[in-house]
């Protein structure tokens, strides 16, 4: 996911249609006093290719994933700049993708703010222009703040394809070793583009999967 902050703006953000959502990196936070307590850690995972629905169920396939705490939901992104790529939606709302499912990881003990201020502190190690498709995507931030926040991962089968193409690293096409994917939500030229790159690299992987399991390797 690519952002394009316009001269000026100092957290970009986008509106679509005629919704009022905002999509930004971090959004204000007031204090709740129903916040004490364990609240609930979500997974929210969403489709980026309709080949989803043909391999899903063999444990495979290409999905974003964002967190949902408080309300909220963060995820990862690329961009060309070296600052950070967590941004924030509406739970189950991120534009341009289709949702899937919520999976519920666990609970944590943070407040709102909390929450807010450790998401500051993890997104210095996210940076936009770090962003890359096998070894550092959405799916890894994803993990990395499930288990900070609850001491439980993500399901493997959210980011397989990701972890086998990081095992079959030099067999990929070079297009798919790109650092960044560049991905606007709000263009649909870029985003058919980019769908259509995805759909030949998750081809790419489930065929170095199918040799795994035809030469008896898990």
């Amino acid at each position: 996911m690519k952002f394009r902050p316009k001269k000026g703006w100092k957290v970009p953000f986008l509106r679509r249609g005629k919704s009022t959502t905002c999509f930004c990196i971090f959004r204000r936070v007031k204090p709740d006093s129903d916040d004490a307590g364990n609240t609930p850690v979500y997974l929210n995972v969403y489709d980026l290719t309709p080949m989803n629905g043909y391999f899903y169920w063999a444990g495979f396939g290409v999905f974003h994933s964002g967190v949902e705490v408080h309300g909220a939901e963060y995820a990862f992104g690329a961009h060309d700049s070296p600052s950070s790529g967590v941004f924030e939606v509406d739970p189950r709302q991120c534009p341009g993708f289709k949702f899937r499912k919520s999976i519920l990881i666990g609970t944590t003990c943070m407040d709102a703010l909390e929450v807010r201020e450790f998401m500051e502190n993890l997104s210095l190690n996210y940076y936009g222009n770090t962003y890359h498709l096998v070894v550092k995507n959405c799916n890894h931030f994803c993990k990395d703040v499930c288990y900070q926040l609850t001491g439980k991962s993500i399901p493997k089968w959210v980011n397989r394809l990701a972890e086998i193409g990081s095992s079959f690293h030099c067999v990929l096409p070079e297009s798919f070793n790109v650092p960044a994917l560049r991905r606007i939500p709000s263009c649909d030229e870029e985003c058919s583009s980019d769908k259509r790159k995805l759909r030949s690299a998750f081809s790419c992987l489930s065929s170095i999967s199918s040799r795994q399991l035809q030469n008896g390797h898990p």
